[in-house]
């Protein structure tokens, strides 16, 4: 019995040493997965795990949340390492979700948005040139690219762009007998008789809200000679010329001249009102034929420069947005996974159906062909977008100057002096 027992423990001690050494001696069974610390060659991700990119982008139009959903798809299915998710996020809501997920360190890869200095300031963005492939980067106008330069590096990339010109339904201004206006006095004479000629008619459209307030607050200021800053990027917010600007405009929402609640009125209910013939004139983007067409409507309408003030030439405001890239600690994988969206997204045909989509203009030169070519119409536009004049997004104190011209609009649109309502911004932002 004794000698069975011991060979008994003499069998199970063999064993075992035989699966000990399978354990640290055998090579590993070939299935095609390579092991998590040796990353293969072919696929950025280790152990076969996807690398997951996550994208806000702003809502543009009714079209954006299915094009982005079409193209995370298709990215998706052409890149099968990579999970990508896109988040389509309106323009009313997005500064809120981002700041709130950046001060949670929950920011996202990339962003798409119009402003990036602050974010920048506060160190969380990488240069362009880390998250973009050198092939991608020079498609870009260079004049797109400068509005993005901080201490002489370029810190976003251009997303698209709009300039903005002065639309009027034809029929309407010969009803009421007036000429397309030029200058101030002009408008304020010609929406006088349309409002005679029919007090329905909203004669001037002005979208004093938070989406495009801003925008208002240039048409007007550089229109009579003033702006954000002076030639030494000083803010100038308060200056003679501004204040005589957004005065003007509120006189005209005081006299009835215009819509009727600018600070709730979207450029969108504008674009809506004046599709429908409700709307004589407003100032709007070159996306407003699109905007028009596919909302079925039939008016007759042209468009013609920004009435100015005071003999200054007339002055186009350009619109610029822009990707970003937050510095999330990416692992060499995943910065080459984030150039490889940038590629694909820049792809010549992807990118210009992109721009078509909304009506909008592109920020490269091969899009800018394309889309010339597609469109006659916007061909025009194409021309001019270069020499526009655009916001100084690149002044970290831009976040906080927007929304402050937007308040300085309500504000006076309630009773408060344009006056003393730029000085106690200029005096904010300045210090």
């Amino acid at each position: 019995m004794k000698k069975l027992l011991a060979l008994l423990l003499a069998l199970v001690m063999v064993m075992a040493l035989a699966a000990c050494g399978n354990k640290n001696d055998a090579p590993p069974a070939n299935d095609g997965t390579p092991k998590e610390d040796t990353p293969s060659t072919s696929d950025p991700a280790p152990s076969g795990e996807k690398i997951d990119i996550n994208v806000i982008a702003a809502q543009y139009g009714q079209n954006t949340t299915q094009w982005w959903a079409d193209f995370q798809s298709e990215f998706n299915k052409t890149y099968e390492n990579i999970n990508l998710t896109v988040e389509v996020v309106s323009w009313n809501d997005i500064y809120t979700v981002v700041n709130t997920r950046v001060s949670n360190q929950q920011a996202p890869d990339i962003l798409n948005i119009d402003v990036f200095a602050d974010y920048q300031a506060d160190d969380l963005l990488l240069p362009a040139k880390d998250f973009v492939s050198e092939e991608t980067y020079a498609k870009m106008y260079p004049a797109f690219l400068d509005q993005s330069v901080v201490d002489g590096t370029v810190w976003a990339i251009p997303d698209l762009a709009s300039a903005r010109a002065m639309y009027y339904n034809v029929d309407i201004l010969e009803a009421a007998g007036v000429e397309v206006p030029t200058t101030w006095d002009e408008l304020k004479a010609a929406c006088e008789k349309i409002k005679e000629y029919d007090p329905e008619i909203y004669p001037w459209g002005i979208d004093m809200t938070t989406d495009e307030g801003q925008a208002a607050f240039a048409y007007y200021i550089w229109n009579n000679g003033g702006d954000f800053t002076d030639a030494d990027g000083n803010w100038t917010l308060n200056s003679a010329e501004n204040v005589e600007a957004i005065e003007y405009a509120i006189s005209l929402v005081k006299d009835g001249l215009t819509n009727s609640d600018p600070a709730t009125d979207t450029r969108y209910d504008l674009q809506d009102m004046f599709g429908t013939g409700k709307v004589a004139m407003m100032i709007g983007p070159n996306s407003i034929p699109t905007y028009i067409q596919e909302g079925g409507s039939t008016i007759n309408y042209a468009f013609a420069a920004i009435p100015t003030n005071g003999g200054n030439p007339s002055v186009s405001a350009g619109v610029m947005d822009r990707f970003m890239c937050f510095d999330n600690n990416h692992s060499p994988e995943k910065l080459e996974a984030i150039k490889t969206f940038f590629d694909f997204f820049y792809d010549d045909a992807r990118y210009s159906d992109w721009v078509l989509m909304e009506g909008f203009l592109p920020a490269t030169s091969a899009g800018g062909e394309i889309v010339a070519s597609s469109d006659p119409s916007m061909a025009p536009w194409v021309d001019i977008v270069g020499s526009c004049k655009f916001y100084p997004t690149a002044k970290a104190e831009w976040a906080d100057v927007k929304q402050g011209v937007i308040n300085v609009e309500q504000q006076a649109l309630l009773g408060g002096s344009v006056q003393e309502l730029l000085d106690g911004l200029q005096s904010e932002i300045a210090g």
